[in-house]
């Protein structure tokens, strides 16, 4: 019974994997209808294992987004390689606690493995610690955890055990376009979202190095490698030279910009990153694996493992496992995926599949140029910032593409103007799809013309 509930998942799944390029990207009406299916008083009975999959697969798959497809661009999601998916399906049937060595042996060597792989196609330090975390929210929370030790240390403060009530001000720096996860983990460690020192960007939201404040001992500042609308870099190298000498620390939020590093014709847009302290980025973006893969990087193992340990008998053996000790006791086998991707696609592979996103966002970009729309950003990676005459046909023309279906993308503010953001990030993505979806814009522009006269 169990093998044979596994082979429907497997039919259901390979046949939605099959049918989603020729599918809507966002559901439709009646697939929204559809769910309704779902709303029911808790059974006192249950039903059987096959019904489940079943009605999951009628009224659950027809309302699902397609950002595995090829025609997604929003919020910077990937698509998913099928040998991460095939890993993933594996690595689930394993059902590993991959917290140590002590709870799921192949993952501990498969983690180790994947680690050094990431730190060699990211060119950063091979002394630090890699850890597999949720996503880029909790890989920061993780990196600023160590920095808060770090920095209170130097201090004779323990914050571990004395928390922060009393503790001396640690100052925290960010970009003005500076990333809402970022923000949420510095409110989560104590910081506060607003308690921070906010600089100037430039005209494609780079940090401004000539706005930024004094730094010191009992400085964090975090800084990006690609801007969520812009794709832009900070000036990492000369930030972590003026912070270096002082001993502030410098953490990068790389969640999908990093990954350009293992790009030849990118990596100078990432020059200096190397000398942070500390690194956030995902799997589940550039590197296409399925949800939730990130990881956090440290330069400073031990500050890490200070700021995550905890002391009970019944851990010892994983405690001592620091290479792996990361915010979760229970902690699911994402690394697997992160090793598949890497392992399939090679050196090689990983450059071909970030450098061509970067070229199809070009492609996109002086497409949109050509109907008649302004891109606001530079375009130097793989984000692309369109507004339309007013933000009033913005927002139509955004919101009519959504409702046609061809593809799909979500609006932002740029510069303190109403835009939409594409995102061109799944190894899927053909220069067909994106003139597919340049005719389907066209139509839309002309519809919400003819709507407005």
């Amino acid at each position: 019974m169990s093998q044979d509930l596994l082979n429907i998942a497997r039919e259901r799944a390979e046949r939605y994997l099959t049918e989603i390029d020729a599918r809507r990207v966002f559901p439709d009406e009646a697939a929204m209808t559809g769910l309704e299916e779902f709303e029911e008083i808790f059974p006192e009975q249950g039903t059987t294992g096959g019904q489940v999959l079943e009605l999951l697969d009628r009224s659950g798959a027809p309302a699902t987004v397609a950002s595995a497809g090829r025609r997604y661009f929003g919020f910077v999601v990937g698509g998913t390689l099928p040998v991460t998916v095939g890993a993933n399906w594996l690595a689930t049937a394993w059902d590993q606690v991959a917290s140590s060595k002590v709870t799921s042996p192949v993952m501990d060597k498969i983690e180790q493995v994947t680690s050094g792989w990431l730190l060699d196609v990211l060119d950063l330090p091979r002394e630090s610690v890699v850890g597999y975390v949720t996503g880029a929210t909790m890989a920061t929370f993780t990196a600023l955890a160590a920095a808060r030790h770090k920095l209170l240390a130097r201090q004779g403060w323990d914050v571990e055990a004395r928390g922060l009530f009393g503790a001396p001000e640690i100052k925290v720096v960010v970009s003005d376009e500076v990333h809402v996860t970022v923000l949420k983990a510095l409110s989560l460690l104590g910081f506060g979202k607003e308690r921070v020192v906010r600089v100037p960007t430039d005209a494609n939201g780079a940090m401004d190095i000539s706005r930024l404040p004094e730094l010191d001992a009992m400085t964090i500042i975090c800084v990006q490698a690609g801007n969520v609308n812009s794709g832009a870099f900070d000036p990492a190298g000369a930030i972590c030279d003026r912070a270096a000498p002082v001993g502030a620390w410098v953490h990068v939020d790389g969640a999908f910009g990093l990954w350009a590093r293992a790009s030849k014709e990118l990596k100078h847009l990432t020059a200096g990153v190397e000398k942070a302290d500390s690194w956030a980025t995902d799997g589940h973006k550039w590197l296409n694996t399925p949800y939730d893969a990130g990881v956090v990087i440290c330069r400073d193992q031990q500050s890490l493992y200070n700021a995550m340990s905890v002391s009970a008998a019944y851990l010892r053996e994983i405690d001592s496992a620091a290479q792996n000790y990361m915010p979760e006791f229970s902690k699911r086998a994402r690394g697997v995926e992160i090793w598949a991707a890497l392992k399939f696609l090679g050196r090689k592979g990983v450059d071909e599949l970030v450098t061509g996103c970067c070229h199809r966002a070009g492609v996109f970009a002086r497409g949109l140029e050509e109907l008649g729309l302004t891109i606001q950003n530079s375009v130097v990676l793989n984000q692309v910032v369109v507004s339309w005459d007013s933000p009033e046909k913005t927002e139509a023309l955004m919101q009519a593409v959504q409702k046609e279906g061809t593809c799909w993308f979500g609006p932002t503010v740029w510069k303190g103007k109403a835009a939409f953001r594409i995102s061109v990030s799944s190894w899927k993505t053909t220069e067909e799809d994106i003139q597919l979806s340049l005719q389907a814009i066209k139509q839309c522009m002309v519809a919400v013309i003819e709507e407005t006269q």
